[in-house]
């Protein structure tokens, strides 16, 4: 896990230095924006990945984008080099440096780190889920085992900053939120592995370079993602009918396992 933190925070630093200077965007084929600190980021991810773990293969959104797609395998990573990038062209600081490895469908490992917060969280199964501070490039004040906890009577959510749905908003009512706030990127995940927030529904599109990383913190932390169906959110997946391949049902995550399931019928 080591070198993996150490390759986020690598990726990072170049995120870093176009952030302080001028941001130009351009437009993938999906019309989604893209800029150089995702392409110059991600190089730098998939060269370290190659050095570390020369075996296992890497699904990435930008090499994604431009065809790069390796063959199915049981294990590998799930890159995604600026999730939020949105945040990062309006300068918000909410955007994030994502390293996740799959296993059988599921998310085992992850790193999640956002440079312009300077903060940082990680996550293995079994071994539990961290968040620290960055600062000078190294990993500081680390904050311990971040925790789930059991979901209170008045719940907090969290959701979109940028992709907040009508879907969203409904279900959040139907649940009696009491509290609410918005974030960018896979940080929302990260807010309820340290016990920040409850719930996080998405009822919007997502692929999985986008969540997986933040997917493994959270279940590190004893919390849960599942679909709208309740089936655990997976991983790896082609040749969906009704959807690209990789790209993400709706979902919602969760510290409480329990709490998920005891709204099942309202997740439909």
């Amino acid at each position: 896990m080591t070198k993996l933190l150490d390759l986020a925070i690598s990726a990072g630093a170049t995120i870093l230095a176009i952030y302080a200077d001028t941001i130009d965007v351009s437009r993938k084929g999906d019309g989604s924006p893209v800029t150089e600190a995702d392409t110059r980021a991600e190089a730098i991810i998939l060269k370290g990945l190659a050095e570390i773990a020369p075996d296992i293969p890497v699904v990435a959104e930008e090499a994604v984008a431009a065809g790069r797609i390796p063959a199915p395998s049981a294990r590998f990573f799930l890159v995604d080099p600026l999730d939020g990038t949105r945040e990062f062209i309006s300068r918000n600081g909410e955007f994030t440096v994502n390293i996740g490895l799959i296993d059988n469908g599921a998310p085992v490992a992850g790193v999640v780190y956002a440079p312009a917060l300077g903060e940082i969280f990680w996550g293995t199964a079994g071994e539990g889920a961290f968040g620290a501070h960055v600062v000078d490039g190294r990993i500081r004040r680390q904050t311990g085992m971040a925790s789930c906890k059991a979901a209170p009577k008045h719940l907090r959510a969290v959701a979109s900053r940028s992709h907040m749905s009508e879907e969203t908003r409904a279900f959040i009512e139907r649940l009696g939120v009491r509290d609410f706030a918005s974030a960018g990127s896979s940080l929302k995940f990260c807010k309820i592995a340290a016990g920040l927030a409850d719930i996080y529904p998405r009822f919007g599109r997502t692929m999985e370079w986008d969540t997986a990383a933040a997917d493994a913190v959270l279940r590190a932390a004893g919390g849960m993602v599942v679909t709208v169906n309740g089936a655990p959110l997976v991983y790896g997946k082609r040749d969906q009918a009704a959807d690209s391949a990789f790209a993400n049902p709706y979902f919602i995550a969760a510290g409480d396992r329990e709490f998920l399931s005891s709204i099942r019928d309202q997740l439909h």
